[in-house]
C-alpha cells in the first residue's frame, strides 16, 4: 500500500490539495492505486498531456504533484462527463487561472 502525506488547503472558498513529500515517486501502479484508477487510464492522462511530459526513459515515473493533478483530472472527467481531451483544456485553463492569482497576489504583496 502507497502512503501520500498531504494537507488542504481552504482559503476564501478556493480548495486546494498540496502533497507535503513530493519527493517519494510512485510507478504506474502503484500511482494508478493512488489515484484510484487504472494504469490504462493514467497512459491516456500523458497522452493527452494532463500529466506532465517525461523523459522516455522515465515515462512511468510519477511523484506527488501528479496525483492531485490526476484526481482533479478525474473529478473534471466524471462530474462534466468530460473527454480526456476537454479535460486538458479545463486544466490548462485551470492552470493559467491560478497563475494570475499568483500574479496579482504578489502586485498586490509589493503595494502593501
Amino acid at each position: 500500500m502507497t502512503t501520500i502525506q498531504y494537507r488542504e488547503i481552504i482559503c476564501n472558498g478556493y480548495h486546494e490539495v498540496e502533497i507535503v513529500d513530493e519527493n517519494n515517486s510512485f510507478d504506474l501502479k502503484n500511482f494508478a492505486q493512488a489515484c484510484g484508477q487504472s494504469p490504462d487510464w493514467v497512459l491516456q492522462l500523458l497522452e493527452y498531456e494532463i500529466l506532465p511530459a517525461r523523459p522516455e526513459e522515465r515515462i512511468h515515473q510519477f511523484f506527488g504533484d501528479d496525483i492531485a493533478r490526476a484526481r482533479r483530472a478525474y473529478r473534471l472527467q466524471r462530474d462534466f462527463e468530460a473527454s480526456l481531451a476537454a479535460v486538458a483544456m479545463m486544466m490548462d485553463l485551470i492552470d493559467e487561472v491560478q497563475q494570475l492569482r499568483k500574479q496579482v497576489r504578489h502586485i498586490q504583496h509589493q503595494s502593501n
